[in-house]
């Protein structure tokens, strides 16, 4: 009876065994799914209210997926080649599925011709015989057997921008008489992006588009041609001294030219690092932000590169600049707070940047700054202009805020070597106690309405909110900055 029962229970512990390993295997599989489809880049709950962010002020940001020291920059370097004549094929996937998001073969060193550089940014990078007809919005390429879907916009896991961003189709080149005809042939790479998106909030620029752009072109030291797809011709106009430090040709509306463009090389999509910021290690040439901020000075004919207690002549008087705001999150005693600072022994400007501002003229008066102050806002993102060693004031609104004002201006200011600080609204100095009774759950429980969604707390916090700040407060914060500035 023994060998009986145990030939009896073997099928069965083979069966229980199928079972186990099927719904480990599952599990696998969805901890794979979640994690690359599911993911927030943020610990705290709140935080991921950050997904739910609308066109008017979205700032959440993402760290990319971890990789090996050497990965990323390998990645990158390869950018920095001069491109073969029209010769080389170019990289064709091994396996993997449509969209874009294919990848080689376990162990291949071959990269396929369109992959992930970060969770947010896509770059396909092709040599050999490339015909781009912006027209139909498709890129001929000799050498590859399959078609490639790209948005070249660096905010891949936010449909909101995404949804506004012109997809464009890498095709095989088609034999013969098939194939378009080259109405313009070039000799250098060329650079296909996009200001579409959230383009035109400054913050976004910044991020979204000309950071990448910089990481990801700055090593052709000029010799590239970029193709830009949704373009506002007042959005380039506002950015070309810029442009000018990347590329010695005039950006071209690749949409709407008509033309068939030839190159030898095409590198669609620039690369993310992180929001308002460049990580040296993963960078072409280690550069920085600091690298990027000098490149900005060459652009804007900004001369000033050190802030000092002495002003910008070293025997004067440092210079305050307040950022105002119109709309939401103004000052409502702006003038009494330009009296306590020029009390405080500071020159003061007030100004409020818009998208009719002209950049190089602003830039020149951010620069001209010792200390900056301003309500969160994408105005503050002209700290990219500010000189080494200044502070910049951020005032950080009544509502728990904390954490959106902390991806967005405070953790990028080390790096550009910007001195930071907060000051952190109370309730007596916002409006909102105007607005609604004591015990409302807007005043006495934050996370609550956090917990509602990004659009509660967007019209709750951002929307209806002003400050009156307190002018003792204001006063013991200008001191601090003062003190932070450097010895003339």
């Amino acid at each position: 009876m023994k060998p009986s029962l145990r030939s009896r229970q073997e099928p069965r512990r083979v069966s229980n065994s199928v079972i186990i390993g099927a719904m480990l295997l599952s599990l696998c599989v969805l901890s794979i799914v979640k994690a690359r489809y599911c993911a927030t880049p943020f610990g705290k709950a709140e935080d991921q209210l950050q997904e739910q962010m609308n066109a008017s002020i979205r700032m959440e940001t993402e760290e990319s997926p971890a990789r090996t020291p050497g990965e990323e920059e390998e990645e990158e370097e390869e950018v920095a080649t001069t491109a073969p004549a029209v010769t080389t094929p170019a990289v064709v996937a091994t396996s993997g599925s449509g969209g874009g998001k294919g990848k080689g073969k376990k162990g291949s060193k071959a990269k396929p011709t369109c992959y992930m550089t970060s969770k947010r940014s896509e770059r396909c990078d092709a040599s050999g015989d490339i015909r781009v007809d912006g027209n139909r919005s498709t890129i001929y390429v000799s050498g590859i057997d399959r078609e490639w879907r790209t948005k070249p916009y660096a905010r891949y896991h936010d449909p909101v921008a995404m949804a506004h961003v012109r997809e464009y189709t890498l095709k095989p080149l088609p034999a013969g008489d098939a194939a378009p005809a080259c109405t313009r042939n070039h000799s250098v790479p060329g650079f296909l992006f996009s200001n579409g998106g959230f383009s035109g909030n400054l913050y976004h620029d910044y991020t979204d588009v000309l950071m990448p752009l910089f990481i990801s072109t700055h090593q052709f030291k000029g010799r590239v041609q970029f193709l830009l797809t949704g373009m506002k011709p007042w959005w380039v106009a506002k950015f070309t001294p810029f442009f000018q430090q990347l590329t010695r040709f005039d950006v071209i509306d690749v949409d709407n030219d008509r033309e068939v463009h030839c190159f030898p090389r095409i590198v669609v999509g620039a690369t993310f690092h992180k929001d308002m910021g460049v990580d040296p290690r993963r960078s072409p040439g280690h550069v920085s932000v600091v690298d990027f901020k000098r490149a900005l000075r060459r652009a804007f004919g900004l001369g000033r590169e050190a802030a000092s207690r002495g002003g910008a002549t070293g025997a004067g008087r440092p210079r305050l600049l307040i950022i105002s705001r119109r709309g939401s999150r103004r000052f409502l005693n702006e003038r009494e707070m330009a009296r306590a600072a020029a009390a405080a022994g500071f020159e003061v400007r007030v100004a409020e940047p818009d998208q009719h501002t002209d950049m190089a003229t602003f830039a020149r008066l951010v620069n001209s700054a010792d200390v900056m102050v301003g309500v969160h806002g994408a105005g503050l993102t002209n700290m990219v202009f500010l000189p080494r060693g200044a502070v910049l004031i951020q005032v950080v609104p009544f509502g728990g805020l904390e954490w959106l004002t902390g991806v967005t201006f405070k953790d990028p200011a080390a790096d550009m070597e910007v001195s930071y600080m907060d000051y952190n609204v109370k309730l007596e100095e916002s409006s909102l106690i105007d607005q609604y009774p004591r015990n409302h759950q807007v005043l006495t429980d934050p996370d609550a309405v956090h917990k509602q969604g990004w659009d509660a707390l967007k019209t709750a916090y951002l929307d209806k909110q002003n400050i009156r700040m307190d002018l003792d407060r204001f006063r013991a914060t200008l001191q601090e900055a003062m003190s932070r500035l450097p010895s003339p």
